[in-house]
Order: C-alpha cells, then structure tokens, then sequence
C-alpha cells in the first residue's frame, strides 16, 4: 500500500496585542503628625522622648511658680494672699506661660508640644494622629509629668525650706472645693478643657495666628482661673494633675481630671467638626514648629522643612473642596 502524505494545515499566525497592566506605585510618606504614619514604623520613639522632656519642662516651671506664689511662707505668697483673684490669675499665667516654655524646647519643638493627653485625644479624634502614636504621647505624657513633678520634690531633699513650701501647697495639686457637689468641678473641667481646645484649633488652623498658638496657654489660663479655677483648680490635664498627687498623696476625686478634661476634649472636636466655629481644617498635629507636613524634625535641626510630598497640595485641594461642598449642601438644607 503506498504511503500517503496527509496535507499540512497552518494555522494562520495570529499576532497577540500587548497588554500593557497597570504598575501600581504606593509611596509611603512617614507622616505620623497628619496621620499617615509609614505602615513598617508604627512606633515613633522620637516624638515620644521629646514629648516626655517638654512635658517634665512644663511640669518643673509650673510648679515652682505655683508653690512660689501660693505659699504663705513665700514673700510672693504673702503679698499676695489679701488678693486671691490676682494669686489665681498669675498662678495661671505662669502655668500657661510654662507650656509656652517647653513648646520652645528643641523637644517641644519636634512633637509638637501637645504637653496634655487632652490635647492628644482631640488630635486623635480628628484623625491627625493615629490612637497608637496617641497612646505614645499620652504615656510619654504622664512619665514627663512625673519626671518634672520629681525634681521640684527632689529639691526639697536638698533644701529643707523648699520641702516645706511644697508640702504647705501639696505640691502644686489641683484639688476640687469641697464644700460644694464635685460635679461642678467635673463640669468645670470640661468647660475648661473644651474651651481650650476649640481656642488651639482656631489658631492652629488659621496662619496668620499660628505663632501665637503656643503662646496663649497663659492668657487663656490668666482670664480663665478666676472665674473657675476655685471650683476645680483648672488643670484640663490628667497627667499635670496625676503627678502632684502621686508625692502629695492627695488621690481625693483624681478621677474628676480624667473624665471632665476627655469629655471637655472630645465635645469640642464634635462642635468643630459640625463647624459651630467656622472652617476649622488642621493639616498636622503641631502647637508649635508648623509646616512640617506631618513629619518628624530631627533634633540637631527642628525647624528644617522637608520638601511637601507629592499629594500635599491635591490633599489640602480636596480639603478644601470638601469644605465648599459641606457649606453648599448647609446653605442648601436652610433654604428648604
């Protein structure tokens, strides 16, 4: 049988397109004060130190000013005793004035000089701050505020004329007035804090009075202290009220300056963020040392300013259209 040669079929040469996929490219800035930290780094240990140290500078100057002008043995205290109005605006001031001075610190001027838990959580709740960098500055806080509240002790080791002016004070602790209910002094914290807390936003987010954010802790506190602070002694700060009582051992009603300043804190973000006070957008969470972006200055160097990262201004852009877009929708439902 011969053989037989089946045809060859071939099949005609199709030419595939190319298909170009999309590259995703993701570009993580560490931002942790506008919060976008880096998803690798969720830690950031500087912010957390430095906040410790300006925290205890706080704690070292408010406190030796409060004993030197409080106590009845000082010549401060007693020139001032007849005029307990004008004791309690100074004691403000200078407290005020005190966090002015730790804001000013290289280290202050790194975390930004939030120096108040209260502060960290308005931060927090409106997202400029994750809760484990809040939680950082919160511990970071209370170690600085027992630090500093330490040393002004540890004098009065050194110097028994110190010990004693301290302890006729209790070292400077905020103790609620007794003779009326303690939810006046609860509500007075949070009056206070809340008060305070719409008064940083405010400048903070405007920049024209941005310089004058770190610096109006002690006018705030000089006008403030003698409506309120007999009821509560206006501390708006846990770990400034923590501290003090730890070496006084005046632990009476402490819970008053956890739950009035959180609650003052946390009702103020909510009044901001239905824009009871105007457009209120912060860009990082910064009392002090602006325009970092949300990064971490380096401490040989605070104010150096990094180069903007590529989405900044789309992001401030979007920001702003969402602002026009709320107040539209507002101006919108009032009509109807």
């Amino acid at each position: 049988m011969p053989h037989m040669h089946l045809p060859h079929f071939h099949l005609p040469h199709v030419r595939l397109p190319h298909i170009h996929w999309p590259h995703f490219h993701i570009h993580f800035h560490d931002r942790p004060l506008s919060g976008e930290p880096h998803p690798e780094r969720p830690f950031h240990w500087r912010l957390y130190w430095c906040e410790a140290l300006a925290t205890a500078v706080l704690m070292i100057v408010g406190l030796v000013c409060v004993i030197l002008l409080t106590a009845p043995d000082t010549f401060l205290g007693r020139m001032l005793a007849p005029y307990p109005n004008i004791q309690t605006a100074l004691c403000g001031l200078c407290f005020g004035m005190a966090g002015t001075a730790a804001a000013m610190t290289p280290f202050g001027k790194i975390s930004g000089a939030h120096l108040n838990p209260s502060v960290t959580l308005a931060f927090m709740l409106s997202k400029k701050i994750v809760w484990i960098d809040a939680l950082g500055y919160a511990i970071a806080q209370v170690i600085g505020a027992l630090f500093g509240t330490a040393a002004v002790y540890g004098m009065g080791m050194v110097f028994a004329s110190w010990r004693n002016l301290s302890a006729e004070v209790h070292y400077g602790a905020t103790i609620p007035y007794t003779k009326i209910s303690v939810w006046y002094a609860l509500g007075s914290e949070a009056l206070v804090t809340g008060l305070l807390i719409i008064t940083l936003y405010w400048l903070a987010a405007h920049p024209r009075y941005k310089a004058v954010t770190p610096w109006i802790g002690g006018i705030f506190f000089l006008v403030m202290n003698p409506i309120t602070a007999w009821l509560s002694g206006n501390s708006v700060n846990f770990a400034r009220s923590l501290a003090p009582a730890l070496f006084a051992g005046e632990w009476t009603n402490l819970w008053i300056y956890l739950i009035g300043p959180f609650a003052g804190s946390s009702l103020a973000v909510l009044a901001i963020q239905f824009d009871l006070f105007g457009k209120i957008h912060l860009l990082e969470a910064r009392l002090v040392n602006f325009g970092h972006h949300g990064r971490v200055p380096h401490l040989d160097d605070p104010h150096f300013k990094h180069a903007a990262p590529e989405h900044y201004d789309a992001y401030r852009a979007h920001l702003e259209e969402l602002a026009k877009l709320k107040a539209q929708k507002n101006a919108a439902q009032q009509d109807t």
